[in-house]
């Protein structure tokens, strides 16, 4: 398979025979992508929605997988954090390993860990089995996500790669509205008597389609130099994740007891002993080429993708609680809404798309604006409407947030991989997932503070009502500050000459 399968060439894929005479770099947008390009693009993205799917598909069937299992409330918790602790400990890894020993050839090894995985999880008759597959699940993804955004980000350039981010924004931000929808309906179907084993075992087939269409379609990479594993780096960067993730995680559930705080300090302490092996690595095959970091808008990017990821943790899992708790809206009707912010994504992602990056931060920053409005407007509407807001009434605001939000995730990853060197790609794309993940622990961790304070827990409807205009204005400084970090991206688009 030819390096230019994406449409470009860059120099460090290795070329076969017959793109050996054309030339390595071809300006910005001058190739068009072809029938081959597009089937690599679709693998790439369809790679990508098996795992922000698969991240919350399980929570509308978490009932059904109770009942049939057997599984207590500690249990139903691990489904969850058994499946993303994998996936934050090993991104940087997973990433880094892709640059040495091959982008693609990671990307189909973790495609095939996760559909045994998934195999597995929806062959599970109890929750140990369900929750050990859940946890290869994690590790499959986390071998294969930081691939995906390296491989973009290396075998394409100009009008190209903006189109192609922008339809990662698409992908990343339907995935993260429809998967509970999609568990929910997979579940009440009980397609041929399987009830909630079906959210996973479709993730066979098309497993086995990325493994094969990825073979054949998308092409090889790796950096210039392949140095050997920073073993040491990998063990303390997950070290220093693991203590910080699992007691975000986990301490809301305990109601915050003294171990978290301690497990807390104790990440902070390895983050350092990591920091500070990675500075005495470079130069020598560091796991996390700390230089990335020197660049606006890789450090800034970085920075706006984890706040990115802290304001969906605590928005989506608190408006869920809202919509039923607070307005009493049925699980169809929740998910109708949910659908609502997701034609709102799919909108603001087309725009972002069909920029081709134009605009460069002014387009997220806008989204960003708009985001900030509708919340304000939303926050309005409860307070005035109160336990009488319907779901019509709020479609306008509801769409409108799902529209800013659209137009930030794909420029945002384009333009912070922007200046990133081809072989320090993997791990700039680790580093970036791993920023998001993060972001969502402390998010969820942030709705102890923020929602439960209030209503501990009570389904009084009017408790959560008033805990949800809290949420907003929470939500809405965090869009406030990743507006500023923004101001870290390019000002002007790198293919305005196109």
């Amino acid at each position: 398979m030819s390096s230019s399968a994406l449409g470009n060439e860059p120099q460090h894929t290795t070329p076969t025979p017959a793109s050996a005479s054309r030339p390595a770099h071809p300006a910005p947008g001058s190739s068009k992508m072809g029938f081959a390009a597009r089937i690599a693009l679709l693998v790439l993205l369809t790679a990508e929605l098996m795992d922000i799917l698969d991240q919350s598909v399980v929570l509308t069937a978490l009932p059904a997988i109770q009942s049939t299992t057997g599984a207590g409330p500690d249990a139903l918790q691990w489904l969850t954090t058994s499946y993303s602790l994998p996936v934050a400990i090993g991104l940087i890894t997973g990433g880094r390993l892709g640059d040495l020993y091959g982008r693609r050839r990671l990307l189909l090894t973790g495609a095939a860990v996760f559909t045994t995985a998934s195999l597995l999880c929806g062959l599970a008759a109890g929750p140990g089995v369900l929750i050990g597959a859940r946890a290869l699940q994690g590790i499959g993804v986390a071998v294969m996500i930081p691939q995906l955004l390296a491989t973009l980000h290396v075998t394409l350039e100009g009008k190209n790669r903006s189109r192609a981010f922008g339809l990662y924004g698409a992908v990343l931000s339907i995935a993260n509205v429809l998967g509970p929808v999609m568990g929910g309906l997979l579940t009440e179907a009980d397609l041929f008597g399987l009830s909630w084993r079906p959210i996973f075992l479709i993730n066979v087939p098309v497993g086995l389609a990325v493994i094969l269409l990825g073979r054949r379609f998308i092409p090889e990479s790796t950096a210039k130099k392949a140095d050997r594993l920073d073993l040491t780096g990998m063990l303390l960067s997950a070290l220093a994740i693991i203590l910080t993730v699992f007691p975000l995680s986990e301490g809301h559930v305990h109601h915050w007891p003294l171990w978290c705080f301690a497990l807390l300090a104790a990440g902070v302490l390895a983050l350092g002993v990591f920091l500070h092996h990675q500075q005495r690595k470079q130069g020598n095959a560091p796991l996390l080429p700390l230089p990335l970091f020197r660049g606006r808008p890789f450090s800034g990017g970085t920075a706006a993708q984890l706040v990115h990821g802290l304001l969906c943790g605590l928005f989506f899992m608190t408006w869920t609680l809202f919509l039923q708790r607070g307005l009493g809206m049925s699980p169809i009707q929740a998910a109708i809404a949910f659908v609502l912010l997701s034609i709102g994504e799919l909108a603001g992602a087309t725009i972002a798309a069909k920029s081709a990056g134009r605009f460069a931060r002014r387009l997220p920053q806008t989204g960003t604006l708009i985001t900030i409005t509708a919340m304000g407007g939303y926050g309005l509407q409860i307070a005035a409407g109160q336990a009488d807001l319907t779901l019509l009434g709020m479609t306008t605001a509801v769409i409108l947030i799902g529209f800013g939000l659209g137009m930030v995730s794909g420029p945002l990853a384009d333009m912070t991989l922007a200046k990133v060197p081809h072989e320090d790609a993997g791990a700039a794309s680790g580093l970036f997932n791993t920023a998001m993940h993060l972001g969502i622990a402390l998010g969820t961790a942030l709705t102890a503070l923020v929602f439960f304070s209030t209503t501990n827990g009570s389904p009084d409807a009017a408790l959560n009502r008033d805990a949800f205009v809290t949420v907003l204005w929470w939500v809405g400084s965090l869009i406030a500050l990743m507006w500023v970090l923004m101001f870290c991206l390019p000002k002007r688009a790198t293919n305005q000459a196109d």
